[in-house]
């Protein structure tokens, strides 16, 4: 099938090499040149594992393409998908400008029936906001084409998207009950055919329910997170072990495990601007999601939850201290620094006057572009990029681990203890186990571990 993919970010990017993959012949546009020209020479604008390979497979192959001609990309495909950014706007909304713009071009040249498809995470409602859109563009030129508006939203992980997008766990497809929507049923159908051989996973639905259920799951995810991170600050207090209380209510099935590990709060593109997102328009509906408001307020405290431990065991006045950061990156598997606690814990250290020498094994140039952002030069000056992590911990005062890379997870921790002012860890992640710490003769503080009733 002949597809066009609309944005080469990490969604766009993603979804056009793995439709290629499966064999189909995909045109990804973008309007950033900069962005076409590192493609069209092998490069990758984002780090996702597998991608590249990916990528470079089918360009050989002759399977996908980038341009940033408007025109040919529309002329391409009978399947449009706008995969665009929707940043969150100042009252926290999603920004539909790319998205309308996107349709707004599909309008200006298609020449046939064409199948939208809204890829981006966007509100209920957008889907409506498209089609006039092309309407109006149509209008303009006094064609009569028609089309058809689909929601196909992504359930793709950083860090796992390649592997999410080729072995989905469900399929999520929302389109009307009109002539143009069965046409499009039939070419989506005909598209995800190849992940429906062994059982269906497609879930067919309208298109506001489709639009709303992608929101949904995020926000979901976001209230287990949260949840499990006020809990686990209440088990500091009281202490309990939050790993222990966490095995305890995985097994109940209504429960499960998934999404219970207590931590440094969560970040990204995806849970921050979509729980927004939705809570706004609750708004514009005249309702109020007190939950959803809880989870927001509670992930921000979270990310704050690292440099409250270092000054509680360090003092106020970290003038003249040095602090060692292992993990910048909002989780591991990608250099993706949006909303990550590690900008936070960053701030409070040197706003505090301390040095930090930090190491990210992929994030470390995305760091020093976004951390421009966040600190004046007087700030940034006492920031260190380590290439190795080792080396981030020589005179520092204690380790703060704030991303769980795989690399973290069995260190030397003789090592680590030789190398620190004072043999102290503060675990962001909870990587490690209390018990094995103290028997090893490291000042351990975890997320709501107690070391005294840790197993």
């Amino acid at each position: 099938m002949k597809i066009t993919i609309i944005g080469t970010g990490y969604v766009g990017l993603v979804t056009g090499a793995c439709l290629a993959e499966l064999g189909n012949d995909v045109f990804c546009l973008d309007v950033d040149q900069s962005k076409i020209d590192l493609l069209n020479n092998g490069g990758i604008p984002i780090h996702e594992p597998g991608l590249e390979e990916v990528v470079a497979r089918n360009r050989a192959a002759g399977r996908l393409q980038f341009s940033t001609d408007v025109a040919a990309s529309v002329k391409h495909g009978q399947l449009q998908f706008i995969a665009v950014g929707t940043p969150p706007d100042e009252d926290g909304s999603a920004d539909l400008q790319y998205v309308l713009a996107a349709a707004r071009n599909i309008g200006r040249h298609m020449d046939g029936f064409k199948v939208i498809v809204d890829k981006s995470t966007v509100p209920v409602g957008t889907a409506d906001r498209v089609a006039a859109a092309v309407r109006e563009e149509l209008s303009a030129r006094g064609a009569g084409h028609e089309f058809s508006v689909v929601s196909n939203p992504e359930f793709l992980k950083e860090g796992a998207a390649v592997e999410d997008f080729m072995r989905p766990d469900r399929i999520v497809i929302g389109l009307d009950d009109t002539p143009a929507g069965s046409r499009a049923h039939e070419l989506m159908k005909l598209l995800y055919a190849p992940f429906n051989r062994n059982h269906e996973r497609t879930y067919w639905m309208d298109v506001r329910s489709a639009e709303f259920t992608k929101y949904a799951a995020n926000a979901m995810l976001a209230t287990r997170i949260s949840f499990m991170n006020e809990l686990a600050n209440l088990a500091d207090r009281v202490g309990a072990d939050i790993d222990a209380v966490r095995h305890g209510i995985g097994s109940d099935p209504r429960i499960g495990h998934s999404f219970l590990y207590a931590g440094a709060g969560y970040g990204g593109s995806c849970f921050p601007k979509d729980v927004q997102a939705l809570e706004r328009t609750a708004r514009q509906y005249d309702q109020d999601l007190l939950i959803l408001r809880a989870v927001e307020a509670v992930n921000d405290r979270q990310k704050t939850v690292l440099g409250r431990k270092v000054v509680a065991r360090f003092g106020d006045d970290l003038a003249g201290k040095r602090f060692a950061v292992w993990g910048l990156a909002f989780k591991p598997n990608t250099d993706d620094m949006r909303e990550a606690p590690s900008r936070v814990l960053l701030k409070e250290l040197v706003e505090r006057g301390a040095t930090v020498a930090v190491h990210d094994p992929v994030a470390m140039a995305e760091a020093r572009r976004v951390l421009k952002l966040d600190l004046n030069e007087g700030q940034l000056a006492r920031i260190e990029f380590k290439d190795v992590p080792m080396a981030a911990l020589d005179g520092a005062e204690a380790l703060v681990i704030v991303t769980e890379w795989k690399a973290f997870r069995s260190p030397d921790f003789e090592q680590i203890k030789s190398r620190l002012r004072n043999p102290v860890i503060i675990d962001g992640r909870n990587l490690f186990e209390p018990v094995q710490m103290t028997n090893l003769g490291i000042e351990y503080h975890g997320i709501g571990r107690s070391v005294l009733t840790s197993k």
